[in-house]
């Protein structure tokens, strides 16, 4: 029968029997499944007629819930059904076009959706593959549709409501380590898309956020065979992760105060408040150096709580402090003048200099030396990338946004691997991309990566036309260098036939082998404040949220959460206040937040977790301070117009400079 043209009449004349038999028969038995959807002629789709089998599960969403019923009661009896005569890949075929049914939609059907899961997660290895390729086959709606079902059914499992509509906890255990299983199928499809059908975040659990994730995370650690949500990363959200991370640094940071305790009490001297801290203490003129010697001496001490002290001012670090020698110190050591990073404005972002590079010999080129850990704080060119990987490891431990600009990549190169080897073994290359791409090499030089793109694919004579050798050369600091990609590489010309070695050799070089020794000092100083395994839960972009926050602003979470002194939130100069920053343009918005709180980036768990107190003040216009003022004396009740409140507003944050509101 024409499916579609039978679904209009039904629909038209209210008489469902014949789609009723249809559905009854189609569901009742897995080769009966296969056989309506299968067409091995169609060897790009993996022999799936997917029109069909999307048409026959959109039909039934608008169908009654007599079919709704039969759909069920077919399910069970193909599960049930003995399958000698199926290939083996109509299992997987079937169980595909099963997980995509409607019907699962809805807590009653959670009972026999289980059974589906389980059955899916428990395919012989050579059937559980096929289901990662036929996922890709979906498009994000379809996938999304498919994850959202599962995730829900996931919910309420973990959660359920009152009532007796799901079978008790202990008779159904197997329920969530099922569906976990067949989300990770999922994500392994999404994951070898490229680019992904849908982002990570998608395959985020948003209720597993209120799971006790100490526990799954000890679980994890403890009993590795035992299931706990921590096998399964990708269904946690950035900000379960950073809670699990958090709370295991804090632990860290109480049993390192604890020793010093410990230490003070066995040495019989009186203990203070400040073993509890990890106390910088600096010089504005000497800032780099003061903090290189302050962390070099206190490498015992940085799982501690940072507290921040500027020499000769007076002050008590309630954050404000910290925040701003993070921000003063990123941005010295990100100068020109320091020759340690590198500006692509192309990409708008930092790289690490080969500076290193020149000083290794012939031999050392061609292959990644190592520089042990001592040498960290006594080779010169090496002891800033320490501190900045240091610096990095302390703002995810201390909940510090830092203005940062690096590449995805090198957030790829800080989680490999992501946890260190133990010290003295040097046998695992830290930092080091596997088989880096020119994707990789795009995110930090695109016009590079485009030209390499164009040579791969070259049809003419690559020797003759582009008389092209095995060398390097990068522009840095406004001069231009050359390095050969192998032994006497200024010789040997780039052909047809070894222009991929070339590129190969060329992305090596760029994004692994120039930069080790700076790299291999950068990712030891970051491990050595966030040494936990933790970090096996995070994918590359969540450390660098971490890291950097979000550039997303939302202005109405913001607002939820701001406090008011000497206003109510319905007056007018308030809502005037609103109006102006929602007609901001992102860039704009972003400059508000910079001056308002130091940063402008959002932490990790959304606008709804900061803070903003907006204050009447009393004084004239013209006592009005620029840019280099606390906010609330911007909102001034004589600033009634949303005119002179925008251009006033508009002016002092475009010249802000990131001084923050009490």
């Amino acid at each position: 029968m024409n499916f579609r043209q039978e679904v209009k009449r039904a629909h038209q004349s209210l008489n469902y029997q014949s789609l009723q038999n249809f559905y009854a028969r189609i569901f009742s038995s897995h080769s009966e499944l296969c056989s309506l959807i299968s067409d091995d002629s169609l060897s790009t789709d993996c022999g799936i007629k997917l029109e069909l089998l999307h048409a026959i599960n959109d039909a039934l969403r608008g169908m009654p819930s007599i079919i709704h019923k039969t759909v069920l009661k077919s399910i069970i009896n193909s599960l049930l059904e003995d399958r000698p005569s199926l290939r083996s890949e109509d299992e997987a075929k079937a169980l595909f076009a099963l997980l995509q049914s409607p019907v699962f939609a809805v807590q009653r059907s959670y009972t026999i959706f289980a059974h589906v899961l389980r059955r899916a997660a428990t395919l012989p290895p050579p059937e559980r593959v096929l289901l990662p390729h036929y996922f890709r086959l979906l498009g994000g709606d379809r996938l999304r549709s498919v994850i959202r079902h599962i995730a829900q059914f996931v919910a309420i499992r973990q959660f359920p409501p009152s009532g007796k509509v799901l079978p008790p906890p202990s008779k159904s255990r197997w329920w969530i380590p099922a569906a976990a299983r067949v989300l990770a199928l999922i994500n392994a499809a999404n994951e070898s898309c490229s680019p992904s059908l849908i982002h990570f975040s998608e395959l985020y659990n948003m209720a597993l956020d209120h799971v006790d994730l100490l526990k799954e995370y000890f679980l994890w650690q403890s009993t590795p065979n035992k299931f706990s949500y921590c096998q399964f990363p990708f269904m946690l959200s950035i900000a379960a992760k950073r809670y699990i991370l958090t709370k295991d640094s804090e632990q860290q940071m109480i049993l390192n105060a604890r020793r010093s305790l410990a230490a003070k009490v066995s040495r019989r001297h009186p203990p203070q408040i400040d073993i509890f801290f990890l106390n910088i203490r600096v010089r504005r003129s000497h800032l780099v150096s003061d903090s290189l010697n302050e962390i070099a001496s206190k490498q015992g001490e940085l799982k501690k709580k940072l507290k921040v002290s500027f020499l000769g001012e007076p002050g008590l670090d309630m954050g404000g402090l910290t925040k701003e020698w993070f921000l003063l110190l990123v941005r010295q050591i990100f100068e020109p003048d320091y020759g340690m990073f590198v500006y692509h404005r192309h990409s708008r972002s930092y790289w690490f200099s080969t500076e290193e590079a020149l000083e290794l010999n012939e031999e050392e080129q061609f292959a990644m030396g190592n520089a042990g850990d001592e040498d960290l704080t006594q080779a010169p060119g090496l002891r800033e990338y320490h501190l900045i990987g240091v610096l990095m490891g302390l703002a995810v431990y201390n909940s510090t946004i830092l203005d940062l600009h690096f590449p995805a990549v090198c957030y790829r190169k800080l989680l490999s691997p992501p946890i260190p080897p133990p010290p003295g073994d040097e046998s695992v290359l830290l930092g080091v991309v596997q088989q880096p791409t020119i994707e990789d090499l795009a995110e930090i030089m695109p016009d590079v990566a485009k030209g390499l793109s164009e040579l791969l694919s070259y049809e003419g004579n690559v020797q003759e036309d582009m008389c092209m050798f095995f060398e390097v050369s990068l522009e840095e600091y406004g001069s231009v260098r050359t390095w050969p990609l192998r032994p006497n590489g200024d010789k040997v010309h780039v052909t047809n036939e070894n222009r991929e070695e070339f590129v190969a050799l060329y992305l090596d070089w760029v994004l692994n082998a120039s930069i080790y020794r700076q790299f291999r000092a950068f990712y030891l100083g970051f491990h050595s404040v966030c040494a936990s395994n933790a970090l096996i839960l995070l994918r590359p972009e969540e450390v660098e949220l971490l890291v950097c926050g979000s550039p997303t602003v939302d202005l109405a979470e913001l607002r939820k959460v701001t406090e008011y002194d000497g206003f109510r939130p319905d007056d007018s100069i308030i809502s005037n206040l609103w109006d102006v920053l929602e007609s901001l343009n992102q860039d704009l918005q972003r400059k508000f937040l910079l001056f308002v709180t130091g940063s402008d980036r959002v932490p990790v768990g959304g606008t709804g977790e900061m803070t903003l107190k907006v204050t009447r003040s009393s004084g004239s216009i013209e006592d009005l301070p620029e840019a280099h003022t606390c906010f609330n004396q911007l909102v001034l009740p004589a600033y009634q117009s949303k005119s002179q409140l925008s251009k006033k507003l508009t002016i002092a944050i475009s010249n802000a400079e990131g001084f923050g509101l009490e």
